[in-house]
């Protein structure tokens, strides 16, 4: 039997500080992009997103602007990607490899210096990457971005680190027993997000009590699997078939989606003047949903459409189009950031006619300014983003559940502001990149309940009514999508229509 001492590697020389020395903790002299771009641009491309996401950016959109900019592509590019998502992924993991390899916790590490490290574990025990070579060239970021000093602690560490392969460091720093620590760590994810979504996978129909547990690890393990990049042909501007003549391939569920398997989607043209879109086949069957569910007794032609959350644009495209010849869509946003967004990509679908208006505010009002306006509302609140951790794995480090309060209450309040802004007759789609069942179920529930002039329509016969080949878990009426069932992010949607 090995014993604790056997089983941890020796402690990296001057443990006091990550710099080498002791005293106080060091900081990095200079931000990456103001030093000399010398050394491997794809480990320093991963390091500046890295940086970028612990200062409240987003990998998703700084890792394309990096690539471009670095005029980075095919292998290089590539490398780039997995570094980045592989480390922000397995973070949790890697953290408790590094803790115990350097013998002091993560939180007594420098920041900068610690996704160093991380970026070193990913490749040492999550990369094709020879040992050597990952430390070798670890050291030399650190030496670039960290400091002399501080290279000196990465090597140490890394060595460490390399002693050992992924299992052996699994065996060493998983907790005892099969409970839900362990299951937090072995997957990388927090604790409070494996608790809310083995409750989801209950709630929402997708388990049993007898097959939760394998349900919940097929779960987690999705949401480490890197996704696909899914298109969207806007109806009416591009057709699947333009896309697939391109390189992609029909997607396996949404009429409207294509599969892009290699490559960067914004060198396709019909990307870049925005005929199509990057976008989950969840979020383009949803959009589908709504225009497809039946408004009664409308005089008045076209309709009028309203996407009352449009930021960053993905669904307000897709509607647009939708909406050429039937409907008027006002797209509103109550970040002005993400209200330009929306614009840009709403381009193409104008240029064809759509009529649009793209305006700043609080959804919050909507209902009081303008009551009884719409014939269908979409709500796509707010929300975790626990069901889109494969695309955006930095959200499960960023969230926690003191979230959840300020959330839910804003999501009730978007969507009773939806029930008011709509015409009797009318429909509102509720929708979140959440499963958890205080952003839906109870969300709808509790909103609904309240009122007698609700009624709530069954989504997943409007699913399959628009995407044939999408199986929903559960009975209804609401409907929640699973990336380990459908392979889409976990979409939530709840349709409802004003009495």
């Amino acid at each position: 039997m090995t014993t604790p001492d056997e089983r941890r590697p020796g402690r990296p020389e001057s443990p006091a500080r990550p710099g080498g020395r002791r005293g106080p903790r060091q900081k990095s002299a200079q931000r990456p992009s103001e030093r000399a771009r010398s050394g491997d641009p794809a480990r320093l491309t991963a390091y500046t997103v890295l940086r970028s996401v612990a200062e409240g950016g987003y990998a998703n959109l700084e890792l394309p602007r990096l690539l471009r900019g670095h005029g980075m592509a095919g292998r290089d590019a590539a490398f780039a990607t997995e570094l980045t998502y592989g480390t922000l992924r397995w973070q949790g993991l890697y953290d408790a490899v590094i803790a115990d390899a350097s013998g002091r916790s993560v939180d007594k590490i420098d920041p900068p210096v610690l996704d160093t490290l991380r970026l070193g574990a990913h490749q040492v025990l999550g990369m094709r990457v020879p040992a050597h070579a990952a430390v070798a060239e670890t050291v030399g970021l650190a030496r670039q971005v960290n400091g002399a000093g501080a290279a000196g602690f990465v090597n140490a560490v890394l060595r460490r680190v390399s002693e050992r392969s992924r299992q052996e460091w699994l065996d060493g720093v998983l907790p005892a027993g099969t409970g839900v620590d362990r299951l937090a760590m072995e997957h990388s994810h927090p604790e409070w997000i494996v608790r809310a979504l083995r409750a989801a996978l209950l709630a929402h129909g997708a388990a049993t009590t007898e097959t939760v547990d394998q349900e919940l690890v097929s779960l987690l393990e999705a949401d480490n699997d890197p996704a696909d990049v899914m298109l969207v042909a806007r109806p009416g501007l591009v057709e699947v078939a333009d896309l697939v003549r391109l390189g992609a391939e029909p997607a396996p569920v949404s009429p409207v989606g294509a599969v892009l398997r290699s490559g960067d989607p914004g060198a396709l043209a019909p990307v870049r003047d925005g005929r199509a879109a990057v976008q989950d086949e969840g979020s383009q069957v949803l959009a589908l949903a709504l225009a497809a569910v039946p408004v009664e007794s409308s005089d008045d032609y076209p309709e009028e459409w309203l996407d009352l959350c449009a930021g960053p644009g993905g669904k307000a495209g897709l509607l647009a189009a939708l909406s050429v010849g039937r409907a008027y869509l006002t797209a509103n946003e109550v970040s002005p950031h993400r209200a330009d967004l929306v614009r840009q990509g709403l381009r193409a679908a104008i240029g064809a006619g759509a009529g649009v208006e793209v305006r700043v505010g609080d959804g919050r009002d909507t209902g009081v300014d303008e009551p009884g306006r719409y014939d269908r509302v979409l709500v796509d609140a707010p929300c975790t983003g626990l069901g889109a951790l494969r695309r955006r794995p930095e959200a499960r480090w960023r969230r926690t559940t003191a979230d959840l309060a300020a959330l839910t209450e804003l999501q009730r309040e978007l969507l009773a502001s939806a029930i008011e802004a709509t015409r009797p007759g009318g429909v509102i789609a509720y929708a979140t990149c959440s499963p958890h069942v205080n952003e839906t179920t109870f969300v709808v529930q509790d909103v609904a309940g309240r009122r007698d002039d609700v009624e709530v329509l069954d989504a997943h016969a409007v699913l399959r009514e628009v995407a044939p080949g999408l199986e929903v878990a559960g009975e209804g009426p609401h409907a929640q999508l699973w990336p380990h069932r459908n392979e889409t992010d976990g979409m939530f949607l709840a349709l409802l229509r004003k009495r």
